[in-house]
């Protein structure tokens, strides 16, 4: 149980010793360093176009820094291990402001869909960067970050199961579109030693993965579903399972974890968010690609911030404007762009795709395995 415990917080390994077992031996980039640029930008225009076209979203700009006392910024989840970066601007001002860099803009995107006017079935996409100081560095794990971070306006009968599963079945089938878009540019990436996307996921509730795998941890848990099916939708990820534990910490006023869904064997499952994550045949891993979820409305996000023990943060401008009815209902979610990129570019590390800092021990072991991330 104490395993099960430190799961809680999110995903990363340990040391670095543990990334050196996981990290390839026998690595060779299937692209060189400049077709690995082209083939970057290849995937995000066609993932921007086609999931814009799929969701009927526009981009709009997006903040890299919010005011802290909106309560807008992401708190990733709910046991105050990751906090943002902050700092104080506006020079001349009697008292300056106080900014945090986002970690993401998961709360920003539903203030914005009024800001913008969107209606029920219309929706944004933001070209999102952000800044996760809290995460250990590994091979799929950094502390800049950039998503394709979206929303869309929903309407009261939206708010269940099956229409969420028609939103992940949409964007899966970017996801599988973008695969095959990015070959046909470099047919070098079709390698049978790295199978491509099934054309259909799988659809699992975390109740069900759990008494599929009692004994295991959350990740281990995952590793298992994935090698039985390698992309799957985990349904429910914020409710206390009936291992008395969440399947892992979610926050409490976005993704909506406490609506009751499915009664199987006489039990009642809750949850209308998940993750989408696929078997990565390169790293041999769990890889994660995007979480996503049905937001709250004012009588889950009281309930939420009740069970998390947070009823302090219903009198900022962005909860009371839930509680108030004041802002759309909305379905949204982030996907990663380098994590999708070193998923379809087969990259062993998301240093390949993306630059930002690493540690000297991490640097050194890519190294020796033939890795070379960007600086």
């Amino acid at each position: 149980m104490s395993d099960k415990k430190a799961d809680l917080a999110g995903p990363g390994i340990s040391t670095y010793p543990e990334v050196a077992k996981i990290l390839p031996s026998d690595y060779k980039s299937l692209l060189n360093k400049k077709d690995t640029q082209k083939a970057i930008y290849a995937v995000k225009s066609y993932i921007e176009e086609n999931l814009n076209k799929e969701l009927n979203l526009m981009m709009v700009q997006v903040p890299l820094i919010v005011a802290k006392e909106s309560g807008v910024n992401d708190n990733l989840d709910r046991d105050g291990s990751r906090t943002p970066v902050e700092f104080p601007c506006g020079l001349g001002l009697p008292k300056r402001l106080t900014a945090q860099v986002v970690q993401a803009a998961t709360k920003w995107k539903r203030v914005a869909l009024k800001q913008f006017d969107m209606k029920p079935g219309e929706g944004i996409n933001t070209d999102m960067r952000a800044v996760r100081k809290d995460y250990f560095l590994d091979h799929d794990h950094s502390s800049y970050v950039d998503q394709w971070d979206w929303e869309r306006v929903i309407n009261a009968e939206d708010r269940n199961l099956d229409f969420l599963k028609m939103i992940v079945k949409k964007i899966w089938k970017v996801f599988v579109g973008a695969e095959k878009h990015v070959q046909e540019m470099f047919p070098v990436l079709k390698d049978p030693r790295y199978p491509n996307l099934p054309e259909e996921l799988v659809f699992i509730h975390a109740e069900e993965l759990l008494a599929k795998y009692p004994d295991l941890p959350r990740k281990q848990r995952e590793t298992k579903i994935l090698q039985e099916h390698p992309a799957v939708f985990i349904i429910g990820i914020g409710w206390v399972l009936k291992d008395g534990y969440p399947h892992e910490m979610r926050a409490a006023d976005y993704d909506d974890w406490v609506t009751e869904t499915i009664k199987n064997n006489g039990s009642t499952y809750h949850g209308i968010n998940g993750d989408i994550l696929v078997w990565n045949h390169l790293t041999k891993r769990r890889h994660e690609l995007s979480s996503m979820g049905i937001r709250v409305n004012a009588e889950t996000l009281k309930f939420q911030l009740e069970l998390s023990n947070q009823m302090e943060l219903k009198d900022t401008p962005y909860h009371k404007a839930i509680l108030n009815n004041e802002l759309p209902l909305s379905i949204g979610g982030g996907i990663g762009q380098s994590r999708t990129q070193m998923l379809l570019l087969r990259k062993a590390h998301l240093g390949e795709v993306s630059v930002t800092i690493w540690p000297k021990d991490l640097k050194d072991i890519c190294a020796e395995k033939n890795i070379f991330v960007l600086e």
